[in-house]
């Protein structure tokens, strides 16, 4: 390869004009995410939070946000601030539609934010959703973009950028909604006390053992042959476990275990998928 020399043309790649701007509206894009993510990293009360959300919006060109964090149910009360319309605020706590919302269901099937025009390609839409859906519409709320977050064993949470339903989103600044989404859910669980070290495991490893299996479907007769015990001792084991949890059943038993990051949802449908 010969050397390159000044004044002589070479091969190198020659950036285009698009390329350029291209980049520097991703630069511009980051460090506005820098600027108003930063905010969120000193903030110490929820009115606090709840003011810079506000001003987070605006900035990113929404109209509404919401930001809920929920624990689990040992953890004590959860976290909602927001600055929807007075009407759907009231609609929503009235009729009880946080069990029933669609933006929330959506949430466990997302890693990264999502448009709310998107959800129906997430989730199964029932007709009372798309009616939900259609109400906050006629009480202030348009389209949407969601942040979700889980933390494994602490809490869920979700952060909302909204707009009117008059509004367009600012697609080329969702990234920067992502990632001040992301921040905004941080702070929260700092407030909330969440971020903490991890506690000791609530069951022993061989209780684990029975209870994985049972998440995969195995009756405590053949836990027992693929473990090398008796069924009584399975059956003892699970029993213990549910002590523990302070729970009645299986169902909840695997729920609180997967909530604690004990088990996971790829520790049993890889195991299915391979049988």
């Amino acid at each position: 390869m010969k050397p390159w020399c000044p004044g002589k043309q070479d091969d190198r790649p020659v950036v285009s004009w698009e390329a350029r701007r291209r980049l520097r509206d991703l630069q511009m894009r980051l460090n506005l995410a820098e600027e108003i993510s930063s905010e969120f990293i000193e903030i110490d009360t929820e009115s606090a939070l709840t003011s810079s959300l506000a001003k987070a919006a605006r900035r990113l060109g929404f109209d509404h946000f919401a930001l809920s964090l929920d624990p689990r149910p040992s953890a004590g009360a959860g976290l909602l601030l927001h600055d929807y319309p007075d009407e759907w605020a009231k609609v929503y706590v009235a009729f009880d539609l946080a069990g029933r919302d669609p933006v929330r269901r959506a949430c466990d099937k997302s890693l990264t934010g999502f448009e709310w025009c998107r959800i129906e390609h997430m989730i199964p839409m029932t007709r009372g959703d798309r009616q939900m859906l259609a109400v906050g519409r006629e009480c202030g709320i348009g389209d949407g973009y969601t942040v979700p977050r889980h933390l494994p064993g602490e809490a869920s949470g979700s952060c909302s950028f909204v707009v009117r339903p008059d509004g367009q989103l600012p697609k080329s600044i969702l990234l920067v909604a992502e990632i001040v989404g992301a921040f905004a859910l941080a702070s929260a669980c700092r407030l909330a006390g969440m971020i903490r070290s991890p506690n000791k495991a609530v069951l022993s490893e061989r209780q684990r053992e029975c209870l994985l299996w049972a998440a995969r479907g195995k009756t405590a007769a053949e836990t027992a042959i693929i473990l090398g015990i008796s069924e009584e001792t399975v059956i003892q084991h699970l029993k213990m476990a549910r002590d523990r949890y302070d729970v009645h059943c299986r169902q909840s038993l695997i729920l609180h275990a997967l909530f604690d990051g004990l088990i996971g949802f790829g520790d049993i449908f890889r195991w299915r998928g391979k049988g």
